[in-house]
């Protein structure tokens, strides 16, 4: 093999090993039920009926409750699921690591689809 035809393989095997790195870090899809409708109108439930805005703040980053825009979740891994099921049952005293509560849906009347929809919103917040 001439010094050119290694160059060359040397070069593609640099390359491909400088790509790896990128393309495992690629942005995972968002959940089917992240739509652009379901965030705005968990967007509207967030901020008005649902009081979320009471405890997370109107622009979503923490009061006495946590900052729900960043990418560190004190009680799950930021999963769309694992927001839904936060939002569904609350969290205990006992479940809390900061010693704040929150009520089953916050203490709103919510349906099950505002639930999911107030999910999508704050997927969205911490899935840019």
């Amino acid at each position: 093999m001439n010094s050119w035809i290694r160059f060359g393989v040397l070069a593609g095997v640099v390359a491909a090993l400088h790509a790896a790195p990128a393309a495992a870090q690629a942005k995972p899809a968002a959940p089917a039920a992240v739509t652009p409708a379901a965030i705005a109108a968990g967007d509207s439930i967030f901020h008005k009926s649902g009081n979320c805005y009471a405890c997370h703040g109107a622009n979503a980053q923490g009061l006495v409750g946590p900052n729900l825009t960043d990418a560190e979740w004190v009680h799950g891994d930021g999963s769309f699921d694992m927001v839904v099921a936060t939002v569904t049952k609350g969290i205990t005293k006992e479940e809390s690591k900061t010693g704040v509560t929150m009520p089953a849906k916050g203490g709103a009347t919510l349906t099950d689809d505002q639930v999911k929809q107030v999910a999508a919103y704050v997927y969205s917040l911490s899935h840019k």
